[in-house]
């Protein structure tokens, strides 16, 4: 038996509720990480936990046990830190979260780059829109939108996420183009369904442009609300109505003459975007190489 191994399934059992998660989490069938309890107990030579067909219970035993095994790991994995950081060269999973459409349109077609400059690293990337805990999902760098409000993470500024404003061809070719911000009342307007919470959630229905007079906000309606970047491009170019999305999907369809930019005099809202890690993993060469990488490729200079 790899007792560190069964140490770490046994931590995953108690901090998920059940051996179910637990397997989902160590990837392994529910049937290992039983016989990895039932292994450690028999070293042990006591229970750990009472288990019925709906319910676990650490014994008094396995409450201190589940202690003594977080500062054992945590000695492990700061030993493997240590191992880390003495090598000059780059090495190890280095695990990025970056929003869906900047990773996807960005963030990917550059990591080919960034491989060949550090090949001995393993890059585990996680797209999602929403604002994952660094510390708690064991992730080492993230490029976050909108103000962060995390003071214990180091945030590194990156160049403003901007939008466009554009439609097919098709579509001003059958309703005309708008010429100032109040024409857009009168057209079909697609919206992005921001989550609830989000500071942009007022998009849906009211777009706020800059203009040669200041700021205006125009109340808008259309066919279609979506939560999905993706789809809200691929209906604009089908010609289904006018879109704001973001420069880093419509950056070639512009070029090509697939979508035209609307209004260049009218800017709409940016946010900002910071990249963001933990000051005490900045010393891995991996996690430094990476932070230099996209401050080259998307500090705000």
């Amino acid at each position: 038996m790899d007792v560190f191994q069964a140490m770490t399934v046994y931590v995953r059992v108690v901090e998920a509720g059940s051996m179910t998660a637990a397997a989902l989490q160590c990837e392994m069938s529910t049937t290992m990480v039983g016989n990895h309890l039932r292994a450690l107990e028999q070293r042990l030579g006591v229970r750990l936990l009472n288990r019925t067909t709906r319910r676990q219970r650490l014994t008094e035993f396995g409450t201190a046990y589940y202690q003594r095994c977080l500062e054992v790991l945590g000695l492990v994995a700061d030993s493997e830190r240590l191992a880390e950081q003495a090598l000059d060269e780059p090495i190890g999973t280095l695990r990025i979260t970056a929003p869906l459409t900047f990773g996807t349109e960005k963030l990917a077609p550059a990591l080919s780059e960034f491989a060949l400059l550090c090949p001995r690293v393993k890059l585990d990337i996680v797209l999602s829109n929403g604002r994952p805990d660094l510390l708690e999902e064991g992730i080492d760098v993230a490029f976050r939108l909108g103000n962060t409000e995390e003071p214990h993470l180091i945030a590194r500024p990156l160049v403003d996420y901007t939008l466009t404003m554009c439609a097919s061809p098709e579509y001003l070719r059958r309703r005309g183009t708008p010429e100032n911000p109040l024409d857009l009342q009168h057209h079909d307007c697609l919206s992005f369904a921001y989550p609830a919470g989000d500071d942009w959630q007022s998009v849906e229905k009211q777009w706020r442009l800059s203009g040669p007079e200041g700021e205006v906000s125009v109340a808008v309606s259309g066919p279609m609300l979506i939560n999905s970047s993706a789809g809200l491009h691929q209906a604009a170019r089908t010609g289904m109505g006018i879109v704001l999305l973001p420069d880093a999907l419509v950056e070639q369809d512009l070029q090509d003459g697939k979508l035209l930019a609307l209004m260049p005099d009218y800017l709409p809202p940016c946010r900002p975007m910071n990249l963001l890690y933990a000051q005490d993993r900045y010393r891995l060469p991996k996690l430094r190489s990476f932070v230099e990488f996209a401050l080259q490729k998307w500090g705000k200079h």
